[in-house]
C-alpha cells in the first residue's frame, strides 16, 4: 500500500498525532527529571495539538490527562479519566487517571474505588492485548503494585 498523501486527512491525522506524542514526551521526560520549565513551556503547546487532533483514543486522553496533572489542572485530568472509562469500560488507564487524582486531592474513598476497578478489570483488558499498555506497562504494573498492597492487611 503506498504512503498517503501529504494532503490526505490520514495523513494529516497520522502528522497531528506524532507531533502531540513528541510534545507528549518531552513534557513527561521533563517532568520525571524536575524540569519545572519545560514541562510549563511546552504544556500549553502539547495541549494544543491534543486539542487539534480529529480523532482521540484513550492513549491521547491519558496523555493529555497526565500533562494535566503535571501542571495542576487535576479537573481538566479527572474529566479525562471519566472519559476514558465512558468511552471504553473498563480501560486500566482511566483507573489509574482518577486514582492518581485521588492520591492528589487525598481521597481515599475515590482511590480505594480506582483501586478496585483497576484490580477487577486487569486480567480481561491484558487479555485484550491492547498496545496502549505495552506502552505504559511500567505505569500499569506500578498502579497493579499500590493497588494489591491497599488490599493486602497491614
Amino acid at each position: 500500500m503506498p504512503p498517503l498523501a501529504a494532503g490526505h486527512p490520514r495523513h494529516q491525522q497520522h502528522v497531528s498525532r506524532e507531533r502531540f506524542d513528541r510534545l507528549y514526551n518531552r513534557v513527561m521526560t521533563a517532568a520525571e527529571n524536575g524540569d519545572e520549565a519545560t514541562v510549563t513551556n511546552f504544556s500549553p503547546m502539547a495541549l494544543s495539538a491534543y486539542g487539534m487532533l480529529d480523532t482521540v483514543d484513550a492513549d491521547a486522553r491519558y496523555h493529555a490527562a497526565l500533562i494535566k496533572l503535571h501542571t495542576g489542572d487535576i479537573d481538566g485530568a479527572t474529566a479525562l479519566g471519566d472519559t476514558i472509562l465512558a468511552n471504553n469500560p473498563g480501560h486500566l488507564f482511566g483507573y489509574i487517571v482518577l486514582g492518581t487524582v485521588a492520591r492528589f486531592r487525598k481521597d481515599d474513598a475515590g482511590l480505594s474505588k480506582a483501586y478496585s476497578g483497576f484490580l477487577s478489570h486487569y486480567g480481561a483488558e491484558m487479555k485484550a492485548g491492547r498496545a496502549e499498555y505495552s506502552d505504559h506497562a511500567r505505569s500499569i504494573t506500578d498502579f497493579k503494585k499500590a493497588a494489591e498492597a491497599a488490599r493486602s492487611p497491614a
